[in-house]
């Protein structure tokens, strides 16, 4: 078969395969394009998730007819004053997005610039049928129709149109953060889904896009080394999600999802975090553009650094040294009146018979001393602790093969007594195990039991978390958990499977949120169930720090022994370790 040249239209399809993947792609280059043309305010309307409606309005400097008429060539752009390219400073540069995207759908651009008339021109799967005055003002409005429609093979590969939305909003809330001198509204079937006002700050702008909590959990970064900027705002360790979408990067205000950047930020909280939770940041790097290469990908999410050592020990180092001088704070304390509820045991104050050592039967039962305790001197008052009395004597270490539990250490961990040695048990893990066995359980038995809450839940999210929410309120309810919609951004919980307890319902929900926006369309149904059970299991599990009592710790051991997989937790770490006897001798130089 010979060379041929392709024709336009067919050059312009294949283009748009590279630059439109989807409505989002689209809705990003038109975004871009008021980005650039200087507008402070831009509004963006969608149907169906983006798949029937796109039009985005904007007050920037506007085009002439002439300019439109060329906007729609390819390669045609005015962000080029030179040949240059590496020395770009807009959001886009190519010229490519506009001839693209009128190749596959319908678009109508209006145009006027301030002073002048304005102008329309449609042009309908890449022939031109309007061109016309118009009356708008000044700025532009950029209007997209049938995305695909007459492109088949492309339109059956698209999501369902919530997917899709959710795309959009995600596209829509990246290139807002990065511009919070700007005004932005977004309405999806004509309700308004979001909107900021112009002139905030960055971590205003960051909070009203993700979470208001932010402001107040999380450290600003200001930071500079070798002609490369940090800043932005990034979230406490204790302020952590289930999965890593709530991690936004920019450069030179561009939004990326760089690789580099992003094992940077896991680098910078690998000590502080679990390995299945996520920081929750915003950073904004600021380089010199002939330092990094923003030409690298047909979208524009992908750059390269031409020291990419430099960039990623700024982002670890900047990352590092504000988490550092945030020194003991934690996620924000619960409000007063939350506080107020709580009592406090009092203490007896120290009497005179504490200095001189009680029998041992009265120590056991009452102070917690025994015999093998230090005496207490003036100097330093004794313990205050309590021991729990003995209703019944102790289980024999021989009788279990985890043995017998004989105390708690640091709130966490159990240590037991066992024929061949001595066991130690981390109990949030193996509880969590536990519970996620008993889900399963109850799983392949028709479902697990619910417990109906008093007075039902409401746990605020995002509308896009809410959708996918809604989407599995079937699933879940077989779990227990039992979901209904409240309003654009909210979720009712009605009630929470039994076998969790009294847990953090939020927190429930939010992790579960996160997981089905991240796993679902790849995991099969087996796969769906055991990421949402283990999900509960780890929020309806003893938690660390939580005081058992012996009594609590023997029953969590017998469980223990007759559940399978009951020696790692859901995320692989063990639950128990053995020291035998022969080790512990070792340690004591007595072999």
């Amino acid at each position: 078969m010979s060379i041929r040249r392709l024709p336009e239209h067919l050059v312009n399809r294949i283009a748009a395969g590279e630059v439109v993947e989807r409505p989002a792609s689209a809705l990003k280059e038109l975004v871009e394009n008021a980005i650039d043309a200087g507008a402070t305010r831009i509004g963006v309307r969608i149907a169906a998730g983006g798949i029937d409606l796109i039009e985005v309005s904007d007050d920037g400097c506007g085009m002439s007819p002439a300019d439109m008429a060329l906007s729609l060539e390819r390669h045609a752009t005015s962000k080029l004053p030179d040949d240059r390219i590496e020395a770009v400073t807009t959001l886009g540069f190519r010229g490519e997005a506009l001839p693209s995207i009128a190749s596959v759908a319908r678009l109508a651009i209006e145009s006027r610039p301030a002073g002048a008339e304005g102008w329309l021109r449609t042009v309908d799967n890449g022939e031109v049928v309007e061109d016309r005055p118009a009356a708008l003002p000044p700025g532009t409005r950029i209007r997209v129709e049938g995305l695909f429609a007459r492109v088949p093979a492309r339109r059956k590969f698209l999501r369902s149109a919530r997917s899709e939305f959710a795309a959009c909003v995600d596209q829509v809330r990246r290139l807002a953060m990065a511009q919070p001198d700007i005004a932005f509204t977004l309405e999806h079937d004509g309700r308004r889904v979001l909107g900021v006002q112009g002139g905030e700050s960055r971590p205003e702008r960051v909070a009203a896009l993700t979470d208001r909590a932010l402001v107040a959990n999380s450290v600003g970064l200001d930071w500079e080394r070798e002609g490369m900027r940090l800043g932005g705002v990034a979230g406490l360790p204790t302020f952590h999600r289930g999965i890593a979408d709530h991690q936004y990067l920019f450069v030179n205000g561009r939004p990326v999802k760089d690789r580099l950047l992003s094992g940077a930020v896991r680098g910078a909280y690998a000590e502080m975090l679990a390995r299945d939770r996520h920081a929750v940041v915003a950073l904004f790097l600021d380089v010199d553009p002939d330092l990094v290469d923003v030409n690298v990908h047909p979208a524009k999410t992908e750059v390269r650094f031409r020291d990419p050592a430099a960039a990623r020990g700024l982002i670890v180092g900047g990352l590092r040294r504000a988490l550092d001088e945030a020194g003991f704070r934690a996620v924000q304390r619960p409000a007063e009146e939350a506080m107020a509820a709580w009592t406090s045991e009092p203490i007896a104050p120290p009497t005179p018979s504490t200095l001189t050592l009680p029998p041992l039967a009265e120590a056991t039962a009452s102070s917690g001393f025994s015999f093998h305790e230090r005496r207490p001197t003036f100097f330093a008052p004794p313990p205050q602790a309590r021991a729990e009395v003995a209703v019944e004597p102790p289980p024999a270490s021989t009788q279990f093969p985890l043995g017998a539990a004989r105390g708690q250490v640091a709130r966490t961990y159990i240590v037991a007594e066992a024929e061949d040695g001595l066991v130690l048990v981390d109990q949030h893990a193996a509880h969590e195990r536990l519970v996620l066995e008993r889900m399963r359980a109850a799983m392949a038995k028709g479902g697990v039991a619910r417990q109906a809450l008093l007075i039902p839940e409401v746990v605020e999210l995002d509308e896009v978390a809410c959708d996918s929410l809604e989407d599995k309120a079937e699933e879940l309810a077989e779990f227990g958990l039992e979901l209904e919609r409240f309003g654009p951004r909210a979720m009712l919980v009605r009630a929470v499977p039994a076998v969790l307890g009294q847990g953090d319902v939020i927190g429930l929900v939010t992790d579960l949120a996160d997981e089905i926006r991240a796993h679902d369309a790849a995991l099969s149904l087996k796969e769906r169930i055991d990421h949402v059970a283990a999900t509960m299991a780890c929020h309806g599990s003893v938690r660390a720090g939580r005081i058992l009592s012996v009594a609590e710790m023997n029953a969590l051991l017998r469980e223990m022994e007759v559940t399978p997989h009951s020696g790692q937790c859901n995320h692989g770490r063990p639950t128990w370790i053995k020291l035998a006897h022969g080790d512990i001798e070792k340690l004591f130089g007595r072999k």
